[in-house]
C-alpha cells in the first residue's frame, strides 16, 4: 500500500504511530506490540505482512514476531495467509476493541472462581476474607456491566456504521 495515497504525509503518519504506541506503552501495552498495532491500525486496509511491518517500523523480524504474538493473544490483531504464498500477514479490524474486552470477560469469570474459593478458605468473616469478597463483588458488577455495555455497543456500531 502507498502510505501516500490520498496525499497523506508519511511523517506525519509514523510521528502518529509512534506517539499513539507511546501512549498505549504507557498504559501497559508492550512497546513493540504497541507500534506494531498502531503501525496496523493506520494502515488503510488493516492488514500487513511481517516485511512490511519491519520496514515501516525500521525494525527486525524478531521483533515483529513477538509484537504480533503478544497482539494475537490479546485478541488485538489476527493472523492469516497471503493469497497465494506461504507469508503471513497479520489484520487488525474496526472491532478489535471489542474483540479484546469480551475476551477479558472469560479471564474475569476465571478470577471469580478463584476469588470465591480465597473467601471459602479465608472464612468471609476474616479481614482477609472481607476484601477477598470486596474484589469479588467488584468483578461480578464489572462482569454484569460489561456484557450491559458491550450490548449497546453492537446496537451503537449498527446505527453509525451498518456493521453487527
Amino acid at each position: 500500500m502507498d502510505e501516500t495515497a490520498g496525499g497523506r504525509d508519511p511523517a506525519a503518519v509514523s510521528k502518529f504511530v509512534e506517539s499513539f504506541a507511546a501512549q498505549l506503552a504507557g498504559a501497559g501495552m508492550q512497546r513493540m506490540a504497541a507500534r506494531i498495532f498502531a503501525a496496523l491500525l493506520a494502515s488503510d486496509e488493516g492488514v500487513l505482512t511481517s516485511a512490511e511491518l519491519g520496514e515501516r517500523l525500521q525494525v527486525s523480524p524478531a521483533a515483529v514476531s513477538g509484537g504480533v504474538r503478544y497482539l494475537a493473544e490479546q485478541y488485538m490483531v489476527t493472523r492469516e495467509r497471503e493469497p497465494g504464498s506461504r507469508r503471513e500477514r497479520y489484520r487488525v479490524s474496526g472491532n478489535q476493541w471489542y474483540e479484546a474486552l469480551a475476551n477479558r470477560d472469560s479471564v474475569l469469570r476465571r478470577w471469580e472462581v478463584s476469588l470465591r474459593e480465597g473467601v471459602d478458605s479465608l472464612g468471609a468473616d476474616t479481614p482477609a476474607g472481607r476484601r477477598m469478597a470486596e474484589t469479588l463483588a467488584f468483578f461480578e458488577f464489572t462482569e454484569v456491566e460489561l456484557a450491559a455495555m458491550m450490548e449497546r455497543w453492537r446496537v451503537y456500531r449498527e446505527r453509525e456504521f451498518g456493521q453487527g
